[in-house]
């Protein structure tokens, strides 16, 4: 690894599955990232190591459903503060808050527990991928709604050309990704 990128080191164990879940799709697959020990720990570090400058250090660390789960608690781990899960509508036990927003076919809901986060904390805000953007968006008002400041969505992958990215971007959310696939 010492002559290639972390980043080229990470894709090179990104399977890509053809035509799941439709055809035409080309699925971009990070389990065999978290399956070799010595991969996951790369890709943990990648996102630890940013984090740790105090001027991007967060509050707290918000996982978006359900593989921002994994980075997200280990990253948070990682740094020593909390994290806090965004879950789709219905999973959460306590008094929640809600965004709805648009899939390409339909809609979806996620939900925060009202005392996830306080008016004030910083909070990065991480998935595995970042599509259409809709999810990290949708997160990202819920994480508001609560007085919360995102200063940072994360993902390992980005396709940009779904468009996500650039919406984010666009709408004044910092972002970092580690691998760019163009195409579906």
């Amino acid at each position: 690894m010492h002559s290639q990128s972390i980043n080229d080191y990470l894709r090179e164990h990104i399977r890509t599955v053809p035509d799941w879940p439709a055809p035409g799709v080309q699925f971009r697959d990070i389990t065999p990232l978290l399956q070799d020990p010595k991969v996951f720990r790369v890709l943990i570090d990648a996102f630890v190591h940013r984090y740790m400058d105090k001027a991007l250090r967060p509050d707290i660390v918000a996982g978006l459903d359900a593989r921002g789960f994994i980075l997200g608690a280990v990253v948070a781990y990682e740094l020593n503060v909390g994290f806090v899960p965004i879950r789709k509508k219905g999973k959460l036990p306590f008094t929640t808050v809600e965004e709805t927003y648009e899939l390409e076919y339909g809609s979806a809901t996620v939900e925060l527990h009202t005392d996830a986060v306080k008016a004030g904390d910083r909070v990065l805000l991480i998935d595995d991928l970042i599509a259409t953007g809709g999810t990290m968006m949708a997160g990202r008002r819920l994480l508001e709604k609560l007085g919360a400041t995102v200063t940072e969505g994360a993902a390992i992958v980005d396709l940009p050309e779904l468009g996500g990215s650039r919406k984010l971007s666009d709408s004044g959310l910092p972002l970092f990704t580690l691998v760019d696939f163009e195409g579906h």
